[in-house]
């Protein structure tokens, strides 16, 4: 296989995944960022003139501040190695089906005022059309180990918002007692004191910020997987990472592996498979053409082997290294795990502006929502500050470790603690949070039978 001539009709269908992408990442915007301003505007510490491009701006950082971990892990889910092998037209079917299935769902439950994840959606849509891709062409389909670690992600981190934002309420109740913190806003000028306002903003801030460093990554993943598939010898590896760098931290890694004691029957199965995949690495090394897709794609799952050996090597507990080895090995797989899980700057930089600009559109509606329909009595200023720190923590550390999380399901499921720990149950809309949990028992199945669906019919033009 030779390098891919993007001309003619392919040439069309690769602006329009672009396209796709770009407005997949603009719903993104003003579906879930109205999550991080949402509290910010409802207790009016900010006029949505000002908080709507502060969050905005946040966003556009955090994609561009907060890595590819989240990117690479939500490109796990799909059958990649399998699809590199096929004619482009297989990666631009499954491409559009996921985007398609993604803003259709996304754009019906934004017009509902429903506040719905944009990661749910995504991944469900992953997930169709990882199946429609396996019915026809076989190969390992979706990968349902990291399609469980990110589902449980996604199922614990609302309970985690739940819980957290009522225990930190409970604490602001009982123990810290400021009545000013409870004060529900009433008309637009009834501001909040000005330790209050600061609270909220940065608060809002940092919801926004990390947003865009866990949701954002997610446009940036998605746009790494057309470019991938349209354009293989370009961007299946990084070819900022000089040869003789990656040459560098394999015979490193050789050198340590040698002395690392072979008792143990796992262990010496990884040993054995790691050392013979060093050698195939280094041989493709001092051979790689970047004209020709089959070894450029040879190359990259050869790097990826790599990696999985120094991963297993690595966190196995029971394995003794000294310091010194073990540091040559993190290092080692971190230098090399580059080499395929990466974002160039523009693609990180569009994906920013997109979200960003959608951040500054069609706010109001989940708005409304998340202010005045997820309790019975509107938010006060506790209730919105609680959630926001709750949301930020979790988003935060849930992107450290490379997971995607619901911005949305954390963010009202905080809120729906906060009210909770302050007036009960009852204190809750049931109608309301019934919307919620129904689109969000819904998006899964619909996202993967839409995206299914959409593959299907995508592939009766190939």
């Amino acid at each position: 296989m030779g390098e891919v001539d993007l001309s003619g009709s392919l040439l069309i269908v690769f602006f329009l995944c672009l396209l796709a992408v770009i407005c997949f990442e603009f719903v993104n915007g003003f579906h879930d960022t109205a999550n991080a301003v949402a509290t910010v505007i409802y207790t009016k510490a900010l006029k949505p003139v000002y908080a709507i491009p502060w969050s905005g701006t946040w966003n556009f950082l955090g994609v561009f501040l907060g890595g590819v971990a989240v990117a690479m892990g939500i490109l796990k889910l799909l059958p990649l190695d399998d699809l590199m092998k096929l004619p482009i037209s297989v990666g631009a079917c499954m491409v559009l089906a996921v985007l398609l299935a993604s803003i259709v769902w996304n754009l019906g439950t934004w017009y509902l005022g429903i506040p719905c994840s944009s990661s749910h959606t995504l991944i469900g849509a992953m997930i169709g059309a990882s199946i429609g891709f396996t019915w026809y062409y076989g190969g390992s389909g979706v990968n349902w180990d990291k399609a469980k670690e990110i589902g449980l992600s996604l199922i614990i981190s609302p309970l985690i918002g739940f819980g957290a934002a009522a225990l930190l309420m409970y604490f602001l109740i009982h123990v810290v007692k400021a009545k000013a913190l409870f004060h529900i806003p009433k008309g637009e000028n009834d501001t909040p004191p000005i330790l209050i306002r600061l609270l909220l903003i940065t608060t809002c801030t940092l919801v926004s910020f990390f947003h865009g460093s866990n949701d954002g990554q997610k446009g940036v993943g998605l746009l790494m997987l057309i470019l991938i598939a349209f354009m293989p010898m370009k961007f299946a590896v990084n070819h900022t990472i000089s040869n003789d760098k990656m040459m560098l931290s394999l015979n490193k890694t050789e050198q340590v592996v040698a002395r690392i004691p072979s008792t143990d029957a796992t262990v010496k199965a990884t040993v054995l498979k790691l050392d013979s995949d060093i050698a195939k690495t280094k041989a493709m090394l001092t051979i790689t053409n970047t004209k020709d897709t089959a070894k450029t794609y040879k190359f990259r799952k050869a790097i990826k082997s790599v990696v999985k050996g120094l991963t297993a090597l690595t966190s196995d507990k029971d394995l003794v290294l000294a310091n010194q080895d073990r540091a040559v090995l993190t290092d080692a797989s971190k230098n090399l795990n580059n080499v395929t899980d990466f974002a160039p700057i523009w693609v990180i930089a569009t994906i920013s502006i997109s979200l960003g600009i959608g951040t500054m559109v069609g706010w109001k509606r989940i708005v409304v929502t998340i202010g005045e329909k997820i309790g019975n009595e509107h938010l006060n200023y506790a209730q919105g500050a609680t959630a926001e720190i709750v949301a930020a923590a979790t988003i935060g550390l849930s992107t450290s470790f490379g997971l995607p999380v619901s911005t949305t399901h954390v963010l009202s499921s905080g809120i729906a603690g906060s009210m909770a720990a302050q007036g009960g149950t009852s204190n809750l809309n049931t109608k309301t949070l019934k919307n919620i949990g129904l689109a969000w028992v819904l998006t899964l199945p619909v996202a993967i039978i839409l995206a299914l669906l959409l593959f299907m019919f995508f592939h009766l033009f190939i």
